[in-house]
């Protein structure tokens, strides 16, 4: 909880440090393989935003705890396969990570099945590359209007940016592309580059070891 309250106190020096005024984003604490133990302290304290990278996970850790809780959300940020979409749609109230049209259209089919709505980032491959999941650059455009199509709830984009490279430019290049898309929210930073996300305009960071430490 300690390491929370650092972090945000960094972020509010860092944002407001701008000339131009902007909100600061709001931190997802990534609780994945952490103990719910280890997690409570955040909850007691009032934290709401937590991200996991499993679905099977999310059930096992989220499913009482939401129940009493209903203003806690639950952010997806690893990669989901179509086969979990069912399970997904029912356990998380963000998924950060949608990268191709088969998924959509099984998030969309889970929806109204399930008559709930999920707030969507589409995930962009900001540094085209191979071994990373998300819609390339070039499609985004085209992938955006499909989802629409599917009457999909895409609130904004989300990157893991290269480790080489300025991460900056990055960041500035995910800002163009949503402003191209007319999105509002950007999930963009971890443990390693938030700072430098919150002062490009990043609106959620995912936050996972320099808040809970290590994992094991």
């Amino acid at each position: 909880m300690i390491n929370l309250i650092e972090i945000q106190k960094k972020i509010q020096l860092k944002v407001h440090s701008k000339a131009v005024a902007i909100g600061s984003p709001k931190i997802i604490a990534v609780s994945k393989t952490h103990p719910m133990t280890n997690i409570l302290p955040l909850i007691n304290h009032g934290h709401l935003d937590y991200g996991e990278n499993k679905v099977q996970e999310a059930v096992e850790k989220w499913t009482e705890i939401k129940e009493k809780n209903f203003n806690i959300k639950l952010h997806l940020i690893g990669k989901l396969q179509t086969n979990k979409a069912k399970t997904a749609v029912k356990i998380f109230d963000y998924i950060h990570s949608l990268d191709n049209k088969k998924l959509a259209g099984k998030i969309a089919d889970e929806q109204i099945k399930q008559n709930k709505k999920i707030k969507l980032f589409i995930q962009i491959n900001i540094g085209n590359e191979d071994q990373k999941s998300g819609v390339k650059k070039e499609d985004i455009l085209e992938f955006y209007e499909y989802c629409k199509n599917l009457n999909l709830d895409v609130i904004g984009t989300m990157c893991i940016p290269p480790k080489e490279g300025n991460t900056k430019d990055y960041f500035l290049e995910m800002g163009k592309i949503n402003k191209q898309l007319n999105l509002l929210e950007l999930s963009m930073g971890m443990s390693e580059d938030y700072l430098e996300a919150a002062q490009n305009n990043s609106t959620f960071i995912r936050i996972g070891s320099k808040i809970f430490g290590e994992r094991n």
